[in-house]
């Protein structure tokens, strides 16, 4: 062999050689693997077929089942030990599908399980029960027992609870009283706390203040304080506060309808206060939309910022307008907002004698005293 070949070619030779050796082994050892995997995966079927042909599906409650009764269902190894560590960490079944919440549990066994799984009733869900309900069913309602007549006007809420209704009941109708109002039988009924059977009861016994004979006097809303609004029945604190406040940002009310428009006063509220107030239209503080400053115009309750910045632009443009059918015509304002606002509007034309004669003598000055709008704005 040396003869036939040289030094060189012994050794590529023999490189050749092993790695040619190395292949048919990895050949060989690989052609054994997957006669194991084989061997086993047929073992593992022989396993499977003969566990399934062994099921037993039976009812069983999943708080109280024991490991071999979950293999006898068909739960491999792995499942059966996952419910059981569920069960053992405190976990309760309260319903069948709590089952299906287990680790390694698939969506065809527990298809499989679902109508045998029954929950025992000490762990069954039961349906909650408010304690409100629950203290009602075994207390006996109050008895309203009226002993002797008195006056609602001046009665405590000591003297109320004492008839049956309880303390929380009895300071609710006094708030009541002192907020609305009860002078007759109809405010009475009228009492949240005090339902129709009660106030059958009530209303014998109920000595009801006496009408004034001379007619009550209005309350004037552009003048009033505090404390005279809060004299009206049907205007709590926090209404008072509303009031000025919003009367702060009109300028003052031009109806005692504008009072709708709080959200603090309730329509129930409102039907009584109208009764008790009137508007003096003259007291409202007037705005020249001609030449007022955007300050003077920010925040007032019936130019929102849409409509200011149009107005505003527009009179940089115009110069002014004569009365609010040109705000209209000009499309700042539709006419249900022109006639809301036109009460608080005062339309200002500052003009030169000349421009002064010219309006005189019929000719129009609508450009002159639109550009000198423009000028002194």
């Amino acid at each position: 062999m040396a003869g036939f070949f040289s030094s060189r070619e012994r050794r590529a030779l023999l490189l050749f050689l092993s790695l040619a050796g190395l292949f048919l082994l990895g050949l060989l050892l690989g052609q054994r693997r997957e006669q194991r995997l084989a061997t086993d995966k047929s073992t593992r079927l022989v396993e499977a077929k003969a566990e399934s042909d062994s099921v037993i599906l039976f009812e069983f409650d999943p708080n109280t089942v024991e490991y071999g009764d979950l293999r006898r269902l068909g739960l491999t190894s792995q499942q059966a030990v996952s419910l059981l560590k569920y069960r053992a960490a405190g976990k309760v079944f309260r319903i069948p599908e709590d089952v299906a919440t287990c680790y390694g549990m698939t969506d065809s066994l527990y298809f499989v399980l679902a109508p045998y799984i029954r929950i025992g009733e000490a762990y069954a869900l039961r349906p909650a029960v408010h304690p409100a309900t629950r203290s009602y069913s075994r207390r006996e309602p109050r008895r309203i027992v009226p002993r002797e007549p008195f006056r609602v006007d001046t009665v405590s809420a000591e003297y109320i609870a004492s008839l049956g209704f309880s303390t929380r009941q009895a300071e609710a109708i006094i708030l009541y009283r002192d907020l609305i109002g009860i002078r007759d039988e109809e405010d009475l009924r009228a009492c949240y706390m005090i339902v129709d059977t009660v106030a059958d009861l009530l209303v014998p016994y109920v000595i009801y203040p006496e009408e004034s004979a001379s007619a009550p006097q209005l309350v004037e809303i552009n003048r009033a304080d505090s404390a005279a609004l809060r004299s009206v029945v049907g205007i709590g604190e926090k209404s008072v506060v509303a009031i000025l406040a919003y009367r702060e940002r009109l300028g003052g009310f031009y109806s005692v309808d504008q009072l709708a428009e709080i959200p603090q006063i309730t329509e129930s509220n409102f039907e009584r206060i109208v009764k008790q107030i009137c508007c003096d239209s003259c007291e409202i503080q007037k705005i020249d939309i001609n030449f007022a400053p955007p300050s003077a115009l920010k925040g007032h309750p019936y130019l929102p910022p849409v409509i200011l910045r149009k107005l505003l632009s527009k009179r940089q443009l115009k110069g002014g307008w004569r009365s609010t059918e040109e705000l209209v015509e000009d499309n700042i304002l539709t006419r249900t907002e022109a006639a809301r606002l036109a009460p608080y509007l005062r339309f200002t034309l500052r003009q030169t004698p000349i421009e002064a004669q010219k309006r005189e003598d019929g000719w129009p000055a609508r450009q002159d005293t639109a550009s000198n709008v423009n000028k002194n704005d």
